[in-house]
């Protein structure tokens, strides 16, 4: 009867391995590469360029603006519909240009973190299977960061229990 015990306790344990569950924080990992750090300066550098552009654009804007209201009594109508379309060109550019500006920024820090986040991702794996973790759970994202290859697939148990096909 002991020795039955001891293959049925062995076999039960071996279908339902010890099941480990681990966590990362994967902003705090992103915030720890060197490398975020030298591309967070390159983007607030990339920054700086477009507002100091948008700077001149305004400055551009604003004499032409100032002009306008001062001599708009002594021009001929041709004139002021002119420099009006000339202001709304200029204002319509501002905006264009900000908007693009934006666009830029967002590709260029896409595609200088991209590369990090797919490196802890990767790691995220090593250590999962390495250490023969069941699931990893990110913290930052609510979501399971890894997942055991091993993992039993519960969907047809459940489903079964449901009596769904």
């Amino acid at each position: 009867m002991g020795v039955l015990f001891l293959i049925l306790s062995a076999t039960l344990s071996a279908q339902n391995p010890q099941v480990a569950v681990a966590y990362v924080n994967t902003t705090d990992l992103l915030s720890a590469f060197p490398a975020k750090e030298e591309a967070t300066q390159k983007l607030v550098a990339l920054s700086e360029n477009y507002k100091k552009e948008l700077e001149l654009m305004q400055n551009e804007y604003n004499k032409k603006y100032s002009d306008y209201i001062t001599y708009q009594g002594s021009l001929a109508e041709n004139i002021k519909l002119r420099r009006m379309q000339e202001l709304t060109e200029l204002e319509n550019k501002m905006q264009q240009f900000m908007q693009l500006a934006q666009k830029d920024i967002e590709q260029q820090e896409k595609a200088m973190l991209e590369p990090l986040k797919k490196q802890i991702s990767d790691a995220i794996r090593q250590v999962g299977v390495e250490h023969n973790f069941t699931v990893i759970y990110d913290l930052a994202n609510p979501g399971i960061a890894f997942v055991n290859p091993v993992a039993v697939d519960a969907n047809p148990l459940v489903k079964a229990k449901l009596g769904i096909n």
